[in-house]
């Protein structure tokens, strides 16, 4: 399965934010929407990626001042992406790989969508799930 399929079944759409914005402002996103990050645009360019992580970090750094910088000072930059049509397991295996939890999703330089590891587990864990219940039917059926 691609990932386009995974993000097809989505609901909503993708929480951004704008490099310019305050650390504040992006944490308060993050908690409303219950998410653990989101990708960073500069009008439609995707310019990084915002999560909990980089805010505890800067936290954990300067203080409470870390809230009053921009999520530019604290995004990780440059964001690692996936192209929209590829594979979900060669997603997981970057993701793995590379130790992040999110992926911005792309279609020649717009972004389409956006991936949590958890998205990747579920549709595996689906999978495999499948593909027992096709075994199970099959045994059944011989």
């Amino acid at each position: 399965m691609t990932i386009a399929k995974i993000i097809e079944s989505q609901a909503g759409g993708i929480v951004t934010c704008a490099a310019g914005d305050s650390a504040l402002h992006a944490a308060s996103l993050l908690a409303e929407k219950r998410i653990g990050a989101m990708p960073v645009m500069d009008g439609e360019t995707l310019v990084g990626i915002f999560s909990e992580r980089d805010l505890l970090y800067c936290v954990a750094r300067d203080g409470a001042e870390a809230l009053d910088k921009s999520v530019s000072e604290m995004m990780t930059s440059p964001a690692i992406t996936i192209e929209v049509e590829a594979d979900a397991l060669k997603a997981l295996s970057l993701m793995s790989r590379r130790r992040i939890r999110h992926l911005p999703v792309m279609e020649a330089d717009r972004l389409v969508g956006f991936v949590s590891i958890g998205d990747l587990v579920k549709y595996r864990m689906d999978r495999i799930q499948q593909e027992a219940q096709a075994m199970r039917d099959y045994i059944t059926l011989a």
